[in-house]
């Protein structure tokens, strides 16, 4: 395979990309396909940009967690983490056989729903009653299929413990749903490997973007601990409703 050529606004748009992916997750605790991949389709052949953003969101969770590790909680992580590992392969399974478009619209009027009617509403329910280790494994199942079918792994965990732990702290939730991320994206990661995705030239365009993803997660992760609970709170909810959007304008256009 030859080696993929790129003009200097094109590196310059690919490192740009690594660097605003890197900044949103360190910021938020997830984000980084929605942000990267934005921009790198417009200047990358497609088949490179999941494995490459898998290969990203891996770097970038790692410098996220290290902002929440004192937070982190194993017991109650675990159901979510092994409900992840569980769904992956269904979810990468489920890719060949069901509807992209159909998934991707779903989901995208759910993120849409869900962000508008937490951004606007004037009282905020609580779920607490609902919380359990299985519905925790459920969860994280559901996570682990959207991960492998779609890349979406973050979404359905951190709605869940938004709506179940609202009395917990940013870092508590944080310290849930950014290690399953990290779980999943590296499975996929792995499976893309396997698959023979990652490369040499994903290779070459992922060592090119690290440093930025690296520097973009910490300058996040650094304004991540000067924010207040709220507007974490709706910073997660705004990039929700971003990502709902997307999904939606890509069916549309698909």
């Amino acid at each position: 395979m030859s080696p993929v050529l790129l003009d200097t606004t094109a590196v310059a748009l690919v490192c740009f990309g690594a660097l605003l992916a890197g900044f949103t997750t360190g910021l938020t605790g997830f984000g980084t396909g929605l942000v990267a991949s934005g921009v790198w389709f417009h200047v990358l052949p497609p088949e490179m940009v999941p494995p490459l953003v898998a290969l990203s969101s891996v770097a970038a969770q790692l410098v996220g967690l290290i902002t929440v590790r004192r937070a982190f909680d194993w017991r109650r992580a675990w159901p979510f983490l092994l409900g992840g590992v569980t769904g992956v392969p269904v979810g990468i399974t489920a890719l060949s056989i069901a509807s992209p478009l159909l998934l991707r619209t779903s989901i995208g009027a759910f993120l849409l729903a869900y962000a508008s009617i937490e951004l606007f509403a004037r009282s905020r329910r609580r779920f607490n009653s609902l919380r359990s280790k299985p519905a925790d494994g459920c969860i994280g199942l559901g996570g682990g299929f959207l991960g492998g079918f779609a890349g979406l792994s973050g979404p359905l965990p951190l709605i869940w413990l938004q709506l179940t732990d609202r009395d917990s702290t940013a870092d508590a939730q944080r310290a849930i749903y950014q290690p399953f991320n990290l779980a999943i994206l590296t499975l996929a990661s792995i499976g893309m490997a396997v698959a023979g995705q990652v490369t040499p030239n994903v290779l070459l365009i992922a060592a090119l973007c690290l440093p930025a993803t690296l520097i973009g997660s910490w300058v996040g992760a650094r304004l991540y601990k000067r924010i207040s609970g709220e507007r974490f709170r709706r910073l997660v909810l705004g990039l929700l409703l971003l990502s709902g959007a997307m999904l939606i304008a890509q069916a549309l256009d698909g």
